[in-house]
């Protein structure tokens, strides 16, 4: 059986909202879905694989059809197989879309990518007749975990949100299974900030931790004056003080914070990461890595930037990736992360799990769904058909 591909489609969503954190508001944000429909049948139906990009980046639309799509459905269509020709090469068909693409430039073209790379993901394992996460603990000779521990991302400012409501979302997070929550600062005063954060641990008195998240909203003064009064909470950890690419703020950070921090959502390439890890000053018995597949070039630039991990004396179980969607479940499961962001009530459908899966004292357990199982999300699927019947 020869594989191939016989059509991508991109189309951009709206995933607008009136939320807001420190840096950005999301009444106009996008997403782009992908679909890479292949000649193979299963079951009936045509496979096709699906994809999207993370939220907080736009939708990439005009990367997408002008400069990504055309250099895959131009291939000559056995350079992106594998060696036995019966189902497609992830690594060989990214090479493709990077052809003349110089290095460095790691910013919207990584979502580009990475939006196609996922649908590739879903489509081979689709083929292969496996969930993504058992496919890639095979393939890269792991053991693969179905059960992954996920947090719940919440805490946004949004407008009228006071703290009665701020607890209150908290609060439906632990009657839903979460143990960890997050919550964001940067984008009101620290006396608003600080009655917030004791709002919140009031409310969940104990029974889980508390995350906040900056949004690389703070200077290095202001990055050091939340600093001293965070260090005052049990706090999960303090996320992206600083400007991604500010590594000496982060190690000033680090000789002065001495609980958990977390950054490496807005890094966008394996080189990226390495760098963090040499200058940033993170430190690896404590601190979190949120680098982001569906924002970094796809699952064949994340394979790279794990190898930057270990090579770094860090384990992938400090990567918890931000983004909130099904691959980056599957990518911990198949291959060892610490767990996964949850958004249980934003950027919907694209965000949350399969319909049959609950959080059960913070983890949840893998279905045996082929693919990423975008299939047993009924709100998602119901849009991804509409693009590739």
């Amino acid at each position: 059986m020869s594989v191939r591909i016989v059509e991508i489609r991109e189309a951009t969503k709206p995933i607008a909202s009136n939320i807001r954190n420190a840096y950005i508001d999301f009444s106009r944000m996008t997403v782009s879905l992908v679909a890479v429909v292949t000649d193979v049948i299963r079951d009936g139906r045509r496979v096709v694989g699906y994809g999207f990009n993370s939220n907080g980046r736009y939708g990439q639309g005009g990367l997408i059809r002008e400069r990504f799509i055309p250099r895959l459905v131009e291939a000559d269509p056995k350079t992106l197989l594998n060696d036995a020709g019966d189902n497609l090469d992830p690594d060989r068909v990214w090479r493709a879309m990077m052809t003349n693409e110089k290095p460095g430039g790691h910013g919207e073209r990584s979502v580009a990518v990475g939006t196609i790379d996922m649908a590739v993901w879903d489509a081979v394992a689709k083929i292969a007749g496996q969930p993504l996460f058992r496919f890639l603990a095979d393939r890269y000779g792991g053991t693969a975990d179905p059960r992954v521990f996920v947090y719940a991302a919440g805490g946004y400012y949004y407008p009228g949100k006071n703290l009665d409501a701020l607890r209150a979302e908290m609060r439906s997070y632990l009657d839903r299974g979460y143990t960890v929550v997050k919550m964001k600062i940067g984008g009101a005063s620290m006396d608003e900030d600080r009655a917030r954060i004791e709002a919140v641990l009031a409310e969940i008195d104990g029974k889980a931790q508390l995350a906040v998240d900056a949004n690389g909203r703070f200077d290095l003064e202001a990055a050091m004056a939340y600093a001293k009064l965070l260090r005052q909470y049990p706090l999960f950890w303090y996320e992206e003080a600083g400007d991604p690419l500010d590594y000496q703020l982060q190690a000033a950070l680090a000789d002065c914070y001495p609980a958990p921090m977390a950054t490496g959502e807005n890094l966008f390439s394996h080189q990226d990461a390495r760098n963090l890890l040499r200058y940033g000053g993170l430190r690896a018995d404590r601190d979190w890595l949120q680098f982001d597949c569906a924002l970094s070039y796809g699952l064949c630039e994340y394979l790279r930037t794990l190898d930057a991990v270990r090579g770094a004396g860090w384990s992938p179980r400090r990567c918890i990736p931000h983004g909130g969607h099904q691959m980056s479940l599957n990518i911990a499961a198949g291959l060892g992360l610490g767990g996964n962001e949850s958004y249980p009530d934003l950027f919907q459908p694209y965000g949350g799990f399969p319909d049959s899966v609950r959080v059960e004292n913070g983890h949840i357990e893998m279905p045996e769904l082929p693919g990423i199982g975008f299939e047993g999300k009924s709100d998602l699927v119901r849009v991804m058909r509409e693009l590739a019947q």
